[in-house]
């Protein structure tokens, strides 16, 4: 019979330390931060794979997360909602860029602080964007242009004068 109260107080002390495991795992995935913070707006082109819960970021520093992702329907862009710490002032010409974790990552916003005297307030929007590159596109462009009439119109046509002093083929 004693046996199982040692069993059960056993599982008592391992439930306890798991609780404590995931306070501190939140705390530590939040930043350590309370999660008080200002929420400020910012509209790409392409927001590529960012998700809400993606981390926001000034060099390299996690200073937030993206709230939410939605599309503008007059504009046709991406309006992402960020919340930084309200620790962390920004400038109005904070520049906010979609870049990517590694080549098979996630993304996340990288904001780069510009030099004005006024910061963000709550329910700002950052103006200086740049959206996600495709990169997969991108390398599939380079392998494949798509510009093969414009190629075989150039290489049917006359040549033109260059004003190259060696051409190709004089010796």
């Amino acid at each position: 019979m004693r046996a199982h109260w040692g069993e059960t107080a056993v599982g008592f002390v391992v439930l306890a330390l798991a609780g404590l495991f995931l306070a501190y795992s939140l705390g530590v995935a939040n930043g350590g931060r309370s999660g008080h913070g200002y929420e400020v707006t910012a509209k790409v082109g392409d927001v590529g794979s960012l998700a809400p819960g993606s981390k926001v970021t000034v060099g390299g520093v996690k200073i937030g997360s993206v709230t939410a992702v939605s599309l503008d329907p007059k504009s046709y862009l991406a309006v992402i909602h960020l919340s930084v710490d309200s620790a962390v002032p920004l400038p109005t010409d904070t520049t906010a860029k979609i870049t990517s974790d590694g080549l098979l990552g996630g993304e996340h916003v990288a904001l780069t602080p510009g030099g004005a005297m006024d910061n963000l307030k709550a329910g700002d929007e950052i103006t200086n964007t740049q959206g996600a590159v495709d990169l997969f596109g991108l390398i599939g462009s380079f392998i494949r242009p798509h510009d093969d009439k414009a190629a075989s119109a150039t290489s049917s046509a006359a040549p033109a004068k260059s004003n190259d002093p060696y051409p190709a083929g004089a010796n």
